[in-house]
């Protein structure tokens, strides 16, 4: 792991966002600032991931895909930036395994429990399903789970969303974080709900910004 490559990328790629973006953040307080977590977001586009690294407190160890780390320099950044891949054709032991060895040493572990992009009516917070592990993963470890929705990180694929005008509208809020106690199914019907509410207050909030 190199968190010093991790801090390198986020101070470098930061000022990109802060004169393009003009986001709505909500709830960001709800992230413990010590110990073991896991941030449990949706996911729109893979300008989620630059996004949660800008506003996420704490350095986040994110679970990709095998298929990026096929990708020789993909998988060098990614694996540079303490992601790691999860196979998800099949049960991955390995991959739960080095999720839990990095909650057991207190730190933020970042997954995307609706298992790959779902846009527009595709997303849980309309489907309401995610794929299911994140509960017994929770349970396990003892990680609380702290949802999180971001919406319109999609609008990064656009190149004139890059220009200096700060006029980039997108949005991110985290929830209060899901007790690692419950029964797995219980928590992740709960992460679901979690979604729903967020995804609300988050569109609201960012009406009102207009």
């Amino acid at each position: 792991m190199s968190d010093m490559f991790y801090r390198v990328v986020r101070l470098l790629g930061t000022p990109a966002f802060w004169v393009s973006g003009s986001p709505v953040v909500l709830g960001a307080h709800h992230v413990p600032t010590e110990g073991a977590c896991i941030i449990a977001a949706t996911h729109q586009s893979p300008y989620d991931i630059p996004l949660l690294i800008r506003h996420s407190r704490r350095m986040l160890d994110f679970v990709s895909i095998v298929e990026v780390f096929r990708n020789p320099l993909l998988g060098w950044f990614y694996g540079s930036l303490n992601a790691f891949p999860l196979d998800r054709s099949r049960p991955d032991g390995r991959a739960v395994r080095v999720i839990l060895n990095r909650l057991g040493k207190g730190r933020v572990v970042a997954m995307f429990p609706e298992g790959g992009f779902r846009k527009g009516t595709e997303s849980v917070v309309h489907t309401r399903r995610i794929r299911k592990g994140i509960g017994r993963i929770a349970r396990l470890s003892g990680a609380p789970i702290v949802p999180c929705v971001v919406i319109n990180s999609l609008a990064y694929g656009r190149l004139t969303s890059w220009l200096p005008l700060r006029r980039t509208r997108y949005g991110l809020v985290y929830g209060e974080p899901l007790c690692a106690t419950e029964d797995p199914e219980v928590l992740e019907v709960k992460l679901v709900e979690a979604f729903v509410l967020l995804h609300r207050e988050l569109s609201e909030a960012m009406a009102r910004s207009r």
